[in-house]
């Protein structure tokens, strides 16, 4: 694939983070933040300089480690996935183009203090002559891009000097008068004005020795900007009566009148056209970079990738970018348009800062030249200081930026999600995590006393109540725990307990014998009981409680009517036990050779885990970790980490396992002798609907498992499982 020259060196990346900066910033916004914030708008430039610095950092890092042409898009894309990429590379592609046709429709008006000129055809103009300079090469943008920039600050430099003697100190009186609110309010507003630092890493891949000029000339020139805009904001305020600058379209240019007469409005106005021409440069060079990646990335179409052989730049690229912009200045009311675009713009930081999360802990193979200080606080100041300023944006911003969210989402299912299955860092980082946490809880579960109850709530034959105790003997036996048999009793409450309780009838003389003779032939620890009760469900819980078990073991009961309605005795147990509890469908145990776990496509239940492992190490079997696939299955690195996973937890367990896949839609579970799957998460919902996982019919014995409480994932963690395995 051919690539783009590397030909912009560092005096280049500092002309154009600095001329993407100072336009509109400083020309047209302090008016509007000075009706807000009054004096206060000096500490608003300050505030909002210091609450982009996470970004920068970011930013800065991050293009180190992937110099390419895109910035935010592949930094998000790349970090957050496909879904978010496109939402980031989309909305920051028109964000950039409204604020290239605002700098250009804002720069006219001081151009009519000295021309009578249409203010729509002179941007239109403009907007044509900067689409061919890009057109023709990143050289010779770059080249008049630091033109620019020297001619505009050697012009601001000379107003604000020429000012500074003529500062009167009661024109900041009052500097407080709108408080916090206002002050907020204004750095929201003013905060777009660098909002520009950052779009050089949009034209990485063309940055020579990136891993230096990147973030010197990002970092330089936020102190540079900084620094300059409350210098000049400063004088602005100090020579200007109070509110008489406040609305203006040129406010620049009415205190150069007031302390440089026409002399220093003809410099304010050289340097106002050449900012907010720069502005508009650097939007167009940036801003045409991120459907070209979008494109290389197959999240555009392939022809927006396409590199001139002749310019050697992305011409078509250059051009729909150059179309949007001249329809936005001809048709669009652009000033509220490019205010709600700054709202995405916050929220685009904070997703920066996010990605920077999702590679420190996601990817091995992240390596950047330069790394953020204080990290991860760093970017977590970012992001919550994001959302606060997004809250003084104003409802009008906030529907905006949802409108384009919705629109790249649309974008993103009707074209890029059949043709992408990448996935994103934090994805990996938080399955990563979710499977670690995974396999510490069933090595947790592993070498505890494992006594349990087996609950016989009425008479089911003597084989179905061998394969009971056959199994829950298998349960206990490598940690030489002991089996408690009980047969609960109930009877009416009008009927004393103790005629009942104080004779021991011929069912139960039988009942103890069956057991002891089979506790002999299992050889483990057998104890067998007889509780009469008014409730049963109670009674289960309560004599597990005393005896403290580990599991209780009983039949599955099928959910009858009233059942659903009333509550059946052995789904009561399940919801208020204090252990695990573990329901049989009961088609027999006999020594069985092959025991299959299934999983939902999360990580396997822990306790679900351990009883197969018990039950395939008590019986020389095979146990066989199963898990969904089909159509819908997940993405190439999701179905690697997933096997992954397997592998490593395949190796903690004493059984010899082998994995395997089964189709949710109708395929089959290999032939085993006892499935073991893991219980429904909500246990009110499973007593009314029986609802359990999606696991296909099985014709042999199956253990479902529900585990004791503190062992149960929150709603979060099993949320995360079902959407990053």
């Amino acid at each position: 694939m051919k690539g783009l020259e590397r030909d912009l060196g560092l005096p280049s990346v500092l002309a154009i983070s600095i001329g993407a900066m100072i336009g509109s910033g400083i020309f047209i916004l302090p008016a509007l933040a000075l009706e807000i914030a009054g004096p206060a708008v000096i500490v608003a430039y300050l505030l909002a300089g210091l609450l982009v610095i996470p970004a920068a950092l970011s930013k800065s890092e991050m293009a180190t480690a992937m110099p390419e042409a895109g910035g935010t898009y592949i930094y998000i894309e790349r970090g957050m996935g496909p879904l978010l990429g496109t939402i980031a590379g989309v909305g920051t592609w028109f964000s950039l183009s409204f604020k290239g046709a605002l700098a250009l429709v804002g720069g006219v008006p001081y151009l009519l203090l000295l021309f009578d000129l249409p203010l729509k055809p002179v941007a239109l103009a403009l907007a044509a002559v900067l689409v061919l300079v890009n057109v023709v090469g990143a050289k010779q943008t770059g080249r008049l891009q630091t033109v620019i920039v020297v001619v505009m600050l050697a012009a601001l430099g000379w107003f604000a000097a020429g000012s500074a003697p003529s500062v009167q100190a009661g024109n900041y009186a009052n500097f407080w008068g709108d408080g916090i609110g206002g002050l907020l309010a204004a750095t929201g507003l003013v905060f777009v004005s660098y909002a520009g630092v950052t779009k050089v890493a949009s034209v990485a891949e063309e940055v020579e020795n990136p891993g230096r000029n990147i973030p010197l000339g990002i970092l330089g020139s936020l102190a540079f900007t900084t620094l300059l805009y409350v210098g000049i904001v400063a004088v602005l305020v100090g020579v200007t009566d109070p509110g008489s600058v406040a609305g203006s379209l040129t406010p620049v240019a009415v205190a150069a009148e007031q302390t440089l007469g026409n002399v220093g409005v003809l410099a304010v106005v050289v340097a106002a056209v050449l900012a907010l021409v720069s502005t508009a440069n650097a939007g167009i060079l940036s801003s045409s970079r991120y459907p070209f990646a979008m494109s290389r990335d197959s999240l555009a179409p392939p022809s927006l990738s396409a590199i001139s052989e002749r310019f050697g730049t992305p011409v078509t690229s250059i051009t729909v970018t150059g179309a949007v912009l001249l329809a936005l200045i001809a048709f669009v009311p652009i000033l509220e348009i490019a205010k709600l675009a700054s709202a995405f713009q916050i929220m685009v930081f904070a997703l920066v800062n996010l990605a920077v999360l999702a590679f420190r802990n996601g990817s091995t193979a992240y390596e950047p030249e330069f790394e953020s200080p204080l990290y991860p606080w760093m970017q977590v100041f970012g992001v919550v200081t994001g959302a606060l300023l997004l809250t003084q944006m104003g409802t009008i911003a906030l529907v905006g930026a949802v409108v384009i969210v919705v629109g790249s989402v649309g974008w993103y299912l009707v074209y890029v999600r059949p043709r992408v299955s990448r996935e994103g860092e934090a994805r990996k980082a938080v399955r990563q995590q979710l499977g670690e946490h995974a396999l510490t809880d069933v090595a947790a579960t592993e070498g505890e006393a494992s006594d349990v109850l087996v609950a016989f709530t009425k008479p089911v034959g003597a084989d179905r109540e061998r394969a009971l105790l056959s199994l829950a003997a298998d349960l206990v036996r490598e940690d030489d725990g002991r089996v408690v048999a009980v047969r609960f009793q109930e009877i009416p409450d009008q009927a004393p307990l103790t005629e009942h309780a104080t004779v021991q009838s011929t069912e139960d003389r039988s009942f103890e014998a069956r057991v002891d003779a089979l506790g002999a032939e299992l050889d483990v620890d057998v104890e067998a009981d007889e509780i009469v009760s008014h409730d049963t469900k109670h009674a289960i819980v309560n004599f597990a409680a005393k005896r403290g078990v580990d599991s209780i073991l009983a039949e599955h009961e099928p959910l009858r009517l009233r059942s659903r309605l009333l509550g059946d005795p052995v789904d009561w147990v399940v919801r208020h036990a204090g252990c695990d509890v573990l329901l049989v469908d009961n088609l027999g145990y006999d020594r069985p050779a092959d025991v299959v776990v299934v999983g939902e496509g999360g990580p396997y239940e822990p306790t679900a885990v351990t009883v197969g492992n018990a039950v395939a190490v008590a019986n020389d079997a095979r146990l066989s970790l199963w898990r969904p696939t089909g159509e819908t299955a997940a993405t190439e690195d999701g179905a690697g980490a997933g096997v992954a996973y397997e592998s490593e937890l395949s190796s903690m367990l004493p059984a010899s396992v082998s994995p395997g896949t089964y189709r949710p839609d109708g395929g089959q579970l290999p032939q085993g002798d006892v499935v073991v799957r893991r219980g429904a998460d909500h246990r009110v919902r499973a007593a009314l609907f029986e609802d359990r996982p999606a696991v296909p019919a099985t014709n042999c014995t199956t253990v479902t498992v529900f585990p004791r409480s503190e062992r149960r994932p929150g709603f979060v963690r099993r949320a995360l499982e079902r959407v990053v395995f």
